[in-house]
């Protein structure tokens, strides 16, 4: 625990250097170019995080605001991703959850039941989540670890099917996105997006990034529509002009500067992926594998963030208006682009698909983050985490997205 504990509270932006660079050694790289490899990913992440970090500091505020506003009053508070990450890290199962996906890694690349070389380590707080869960509500150390095990086997084989999409949409060779949140979701958003196919009239509207520069011209740049969906919100907020004007450039600002992040990080990251696909064509004929990581990588398409942003009042929205949903969104939401993702890339960024299967994924995502309020709760409670004031049951959007850990946790909970 206290090695790992060393290791991970470095976080993501300096473990990722440090995975890059061994396994850049291991694929035949030279040092230098691997270090620069691992280096060069490091700075992408941390710029990455820089942005989304720059975007939640202007978007909780102003949703906080549309709170207060509209008097919406809900009882589970949403403390956000950073905080359930944390909880799961202080529970007594992480050394388990650790050697358990990283053999079934190992296992199943040996055995072709996955492409999937997932070295997003620091993201492996999802599958410890899913077993704090179940061992929370069941009580058995043993059903936890299973039901981790069972998370990480499904989410390497959704991130293995997905995998060509994703390296289509975004340009990413070689690459899959393991990451439990969000590729969950991926094969409900492709069956949606099939079944809008099959509509008569709505299968021939078409609403992407090019069409929508192309019929507003000026107004579709990426740039100006950051501009307008920033003061959309500031409008909903209430905002006098000063802070409106301020949100507005930010959200303009996020717009254009997560894709470059996303640049950098691929400057690194397409070195490693050659060398890993010249590696395995060498040694094992025929066999591809994917290097996994983080679905921040796929945050930087300006339709995810346009979708994102739009997201945010009618989430709001929905908390509001769904019967039986209790837990009010707060902190997760500056992490609506990586719910985004996958509504947005099965509709090959149709922005009007990917906001319609966004309503019905966040309709899902409240009502499993409501439902797992009682358990979340009682993790935290047994972390000795401190509840904000005047909070007695804590969620967040984050665990609500956890889509494939609540079908294991809600079926062994029944033993």
């Amino acid at each position: 625990m206290e090695i790992l504990n060393y290791i991970l509270d470095m976080g993501g932006s300096v473990v990722m250097p440090i995975i890059i660079t061994i396994i850049g050694l291991i694929f035949g790289q030279k040092f230098s170019k691997a270090f620069r490899s691992g280096m060069t990913i490091g700075i992408g992440l941390i710029g990455i995080n820089l942005i989304t970090g720059l975007m939640g500091d202007y978007v909780s505020p102003a949703a906080q605001a549309m709170v207060e506003r509209f008097g919406i009053n809900l009882s589970v508070v949403d403390v956000g991703w950073p905080v359930s990450s944390a909880i799961a890290f202080a529970t007594t199962i992480v050394p388990w959850v650790f050697v358990t996906c990283f053999v079934l890694n190992i296992i199943m690349l040996a055995t072709n039941t996955t492409k999937t070389l997932n070295i997003d380590i620091w993201n492996y707080w999802h599958f410890i989540l899913t077993g704090s869960l179940v061992q929370t509500a069941t009580g058995s150390l043993i059903l936890g670890i299973i039901a981790s095990g069972l998370t990480f086997i499904i989410v390497m084989k959704f991130a293995d099917y997905s995998a060509p999409r994703v390296q289509e949409y975004f340009g990413l060779p070689n690459v899959s996105t393991p990451h439990t949140e969000t590729v969950s979701w991926a094969p409900l958003c492709i069956l949606l997006d099939k079944i809008y196919d099959k509509i008569p009239g709505f299968n021939k509207i078409k609403f992407d990034g090019d069409t929508i520069q192309e019929k507003l011209g000026f107004l579709g740049d990426p740039i100006v529509l950051g501009l307008i969906l920033g003061a959309f919100i500031g409008l909903l907020a209430g905002y006098e002009p000063n802070a409106l004007i301020t949100l507005a450039v930010q959200m303009s600002a996020v717009m254009f500067l997560l894709p470059r992040m996303v640049k950098i990080l691929m400057e690194g990251l397409m070195p490693l992926s050659e060398d890993a696909k010249k590696f395995m064509a060498k040694r094992f004929p025929g066999k591809e594998v994917y290097i996994g990581m983080d679905a921040a990588i796929a945050t930087g398409s300006p339709m995810v963030v346009s979708a994102a942003l739009l997201m945010i009042p009618i989430t709001l929205l929905l908390a509001v208006a769904l019967p039986g949903n209790k837990l009010l969104p707060l902190v997760d939401l500056s992490t609506l682009p990586f719910f985004m993702i996958w509504p947005v890339v099965a509709s090959r960024g149709n922005l009007l698909r990917a906001i319609i299967t966004g309503c019905l994924m966040m309709t899902a995502i409240l009502y499993i983050g409501t439902d797992l309020a009682g358990t979340a709760t009682a993790v935290a409670q047994a972390t000795n985490f401190a509840f904000p004031e005047g909070a007695t049951a804590i969620s967040s959007l984050d665990i609500g997205a956890h889509l494939v850990p609540y079908i294991i946790y809600k079926i062994l909970a029944l033993f």
